[in-house]
């Protein structure tokens, strides 16, 4: 039976503490208010559990294959509970000796359908603004991450592997429809990129966008996150979004949409591939 055509999503932009029990409670609590309301796919921010920081992800991380991560039990359990599909944002994995910052897809049955890995690690130096180098503790992701469920094929990327089109392109190609980037930009980064990227990959592949980020921390020592949870339709329109205190934000998409928009701005099948092309190596090996 093919995908539905509509569906609800929920973005939870939940507030983060020191606190990893509270978080999970926090993201629970979340996730039920977001089902309750209608959403058949719900989604949390990256590094939900934890606050973001090289000095929190080693104490915070879980070993994700060993099944004996707490917060990957409470995900799953929630999926089947709620009877949702679950973007499970990010958290901190540790995985033979590794770090990687990690987002998790469960089914409507609580069964783990995908990992991704943050593929492009947040390494920058803006003098003056902000300075952060994941590469201090986080090992990158070695491979994309298409995810097929029952309301939709989803690409999954993480807040800075939204910067790298070609990413994106591959995941259009791929057949997804709407592509999910937990991510916490910051206040120097936030207001300047955050909605021009996410309409950007909104446009460039004709599919929908959504990007789910914390809310802003209250306490001023901790890494400050830009909020705006956003989610973008084909046309580049912003359908959904906020500002940077906890909320839920809704969407209702149409598949349809897609096809819409690519009949009537056919660029796809314009491509001048006698000239460029999109190569995906994994695929070639």
């Amino acid at each position: 039976m093919p995908p539905p055509k509509k569906l609800k999503i929920a973005l939870c932009q939940i507030s983060v503490t020191e606190d990893k029990k509270k978080n999970i409670e926090t993201a629970l609590a979340n996730i039920k208010e977001a089902a309750a309301s209608g959403a058949s796919l719900v989604v949390l921010p990256e590094m939900w559990n934890c606050p973001y920081s090289n000095d929190s992800f080693p104490s915070y991380a879980e070993d994700i294959d060993g099944g004996t991560s707490e917060s990957i039990a409470m995900l799953s359990s929630a999926a089947r509970d709620a009877n949702i599909v679950l973007v499970g944002g990010s958290i901190p994995e540790r995985s033979e000796g590794r770090l990687y910052n990690t987002s998790c897809v469960f089914g409507r049955d609580g069964h783990l359908l995908a990992k991704h890995r943050k593929i492009h690690l947040f390494d920058i130096d803006i003098p003056g603004k902000i300075t952060f180098k994941e590469s201090l503790t986080l090992s990158p992701g070695e491979s994309l991450t298409v995810v097929d469920t029952d309301i939709g094929r989803l690409g999954v990327g993480i807040c800075y592997d939204m910067r790298f089109p070609e990413m994106s392109q591959l995941y259009a190609a791929k057949g997804c429809q709407i592509l999910v980037f937990p991510g916490a930009f910051n206040l120097t980064t936030g207001p300047a990129h955050w909605e021009l990227l996410l309409r950007a990959r909104a446009i460039d592949n004709q599919v929908f966008v959504a990007a789910c980020s914390p809310a802003r921390s209250s306490n001023a020592n901790q890494y400050q996150a830009w909020g705006h949870s956003t989610v973008v339709d084909p046309w580049a329109t912003v359908r959904a979004t906020c500002d940077h205190t906890p909320q839920i934000v809704y969407a209702d998409l149409d598949l349809a949409e897609i096809e819409e928009r690519r009949t009537g701005l056919p660029y796809r099948q314009q491509k001048r591939l006698d000239l460029y092309a999109l190569v995906d190596l994994k695929t070639l090996e």
